[in-house]
C-alpha cells in the first residue's frame, strides 16, 4: 500500500513579505535597467563623406551583381556602369584614403586606434555592468534573506528532471517537484518576464537581461571583433566578381514586344 501525498501548507506571510517582493523588485529593477541603458547610449557619431562613399560603392556594385542574371539595366548601360566601377575598384578611386601609393602591403590599422570603435566597446561594456551587477545584488539578497523558502506551488505537472531546477537551495529529495523556491523562483522571474517588459516598455526594450547578458559588448559599436575591413582587398574582390556577373547577363527586357504579344494572344504561342 502507497503511502498518501504529503501536502504542504504555505504561511501567508510567505505570500506577502517574499513572493511579491522577489516579483515586484525583479520587474522595478527590469525597469530601471530599462532607463539607465538609454541614458548611457551616445549619439551615433557621423560617417565622412569619403567613408560614406566608400560603402556606398561597395554595396552599389553588390546591387549591380546581384540582378545580373535578370537585370532590369540595358546592355549598354549595364555595361558602361560595370566597366566604371571595375576601373574605379581597380585604381583605388573610392578608398577614403585615396589610392594606395604603392604595392607594398599596408599594416592593417589597429582597431584600439579608432575613437568609434573605442567609443562603441566602452558603451557595450557599459551596458554589459548594467546588467550584470543588479542580477548580482539581487541574488545576493535573496540568498541572504530568503535562502530556504518554499514559496509557490506550480499548477500543472512536471517530471523529476525539474526538481534540481525548481528547488535550489532546498534539500528535499520527497518534496513534490512543482514546489518553487524562492532562488528557483528569481530565475524563473529572469527568464519569463520578458513579455511583461515587451507589454510595459515596447518590443525594443533593453530590460531584458537575459538576452543582453549574452550579447557581445561589441554590439553597441555596430562593429565586430577582430581586424577593421581593409576596403582595398574587398574593391579588388569585388572587381573580379563584376566580371564574373557580366557572362551571366541578362536583360529583362529582351523580346518584350514579342511576349507581350504572345500574351495578349497577337501571335501564335511556341
Amino acid at each position: 500500500m502507497s503511502a498518501p501525498a504529503v501536502s504542504l501548507y504555505l504561511d501567508p506571510q510567505i505570500r506577502d513579505w517574499v513572493l511579491f517582493p522577489i516579483t515586484l523588485v525583479m520587474i522595478l529593477v527590469g525597469i530601471l535597467r530599462h532607463y539607465v541603458v538609454l541614458l548611457l547610449q551616445s549619439a551615433p557619431k557621423k560617417l565622412s563623406r569619403v567613408a560614406i562613399r566608400e560603402h556606398r560603392a561597395l554595396t552599389r556594385s553588390q546591387i549591380l551583381r546581384a540582378t545580373a542574371a535578370s537585370s532590369p539595366v540595358p546592355p549598354p548601360l549595364y555595361k558602361s556602369i560595370s566597366g566604371y566601377l571595375m576601373e574605379a575598384f581597380d585604381s583605388g578611386a573610392y578608398l577614403k584614403d585615396g589610392p594606395p601609393k604603392d604595392d607594398t602591403p599596408q599594416a592593417p590599422p589597429n582597431p584600439m586606434s579608432d575613437p568609434a570603435a573605442m567609443d562603441g566597446m566602452m558603451a557595450g561594456m557599459k551596458t554589459q555592468m548594467v546588467m550584470m551587477v543588479p542580477q548580482m545584488l539581487i541574488m545576493g539578497w535573496i540568498n541572504f534573506f530568503f535562502q530556504g523558502f518554499v514559496l509557490i506551488k506550480l499548477p500543472f505537472p512536471l517530471t523529476l528532471g525539474f526538481k534540481s531546477m525548481l528547488q535550489r537551495g532546498i534539500e528535499t529529495p520527497d518534496m513534490d517537484v512543482r514546489w518553487v523556491s524562492s532562488l528557483s523562483w528569481y530565475f524563473l522571474n529572469f527568464f519569463g518576464l520578458n513579455g511583461l517588459y515587451r507589454l510595459i516598455l515596447g518590443n525594443d526594450n533593453a530590460a531584458d537581461s537575459s538576452q543582453a547578458m549574452m550579447a557581445s559588448p561589441f554590439a553597441g559599436a555596430g562593429v565586430t571583433p577582430g581586424q577593421p575591413q581593409d576596403f582595398n582587398k574587398l574593391f579588388k574582390a569585388e572587381k573580379d566578381n563584376l566580371a564574373f556577373a557580366e557572362g551571366l547577363y541578362t536583360w529583362v527586357g529582351d523580346d518584350v514586344e514579342e511576349r507581350l504579344l504572345r500574351k495578349y494572344g497577337k501571335l501564335p504561342k511556341i
